[in-house]
Parts: C-alpha cells; structure tokens; sequence
C-alpha cells in the first residue's frame, strides 16, 4: 500500500455579515475520480514543502487567488482509501482554513466550475461526507472566532 500526503484549505470570504465558501467542480476522469464532484482546493504536498506552503501553492494553481491568509488554530484532517491504477493508496489531506478578500477566481485546467456558496448551501453541495465534515467543523470555529471578537469589543 502507498501513502500520499496532501494540503488544501476551506477558502472564504466576507461580504459584510455574510461569509460565502468557494467549492471547486472537479470533472470525470481527473487522476482517480470516477465521477465529477464537488470540493475544496488541494493537492499534494512536494518535497521539502510545509503543509501551509502546501495548501497556498495549491489554492494559487487552483483558483488564482494570491490573497490568502490562514487563520490561526484550525487545522483538520482527512483520511481515506483509494485505488490507482490497481494499487491502494492511503491518503491524508491536512486542510487549513483561508480568508480572500477577491471574488474572481480562475479555475485551473483541473475544474470545471467554481460557487461561492453560504454554510447551508455549501455544506449541501459537497459531494463528500468528509468534506461537509470539515466544513462543518471550519464553519463552527469562524462562528466561535466572530463570538470571541465581539466578546474582546464589550470589554475594551
């Protein structure tokens, strides 16, 4: 069995009080995909790379967005099974969580099409059960975040 080792990240933005998430439309017959799929930028890590080096490389290549800045204490992982070209792969993706401030993607050759969505809209489209996990997971620490800032401003 191989191992692989990848690093993407939840990308989102604000508009005022609202906070939209970018899914990619990945399409049949890229690399082990069998059918197309919704999901977050990632891709593998090289050698030498650190997971956010990683994660921001791919977020680049992905969606043409160099604005990115991770927000600290949240890092989760996925884990999962599958099979190339006869032959098992076990696989971590180590996803962070990055705000834009940009809307205008630029898809790379490997999507088909890109939404910025709300939480309810996007946990709904991911095609994945561990993606809406992750997503969930994202979402309940930018809410626990949005609560501890407005907390810090009643105090000062």
């Amino acid at each position: 069995m191989s191992l692989e080792k990848s690093a993407g990240a939840i990308v989102f933005r604000k508009e005022g009080n609202e906070i939209y998430y970018l899914l990619l439309h990945y399409p049949t017959g890229l690399r082990t995909t069998k059918k197309e799929y919704w999901g977050l930028p990632k891709g593998r890590v090289e050698r030498g790379e650190k997971i956010e080096e990683t994660a921001k490389r791919e977020v680049k290549e992905e969606t043409g967005l160099k604005d990115v800045r991770f927000i600290n204490g949240f890092k989760e992982e996925e884990k999962y099974f599958f099979t190339m070209g006869g032959k098992k792969i076990f696989k971590t993706v180590t996803f962070l969580l990055a705000e834009t401030k940009t809307k205008e993607i630029k898809i790379s050759w490997e999507h088909i099409g890109f939404q910025w969505l709300f939480y309810e809209e996007a946990l709904k489209q991911l095609t994945f059960k561990n993606a809406r996990e992750i997503l969930k997971k994202a979402n309940d620490f930018l809410k626990g975040e949005k609560n501890k800032t407005a907390l810090l401003k009643k105090e000062g």
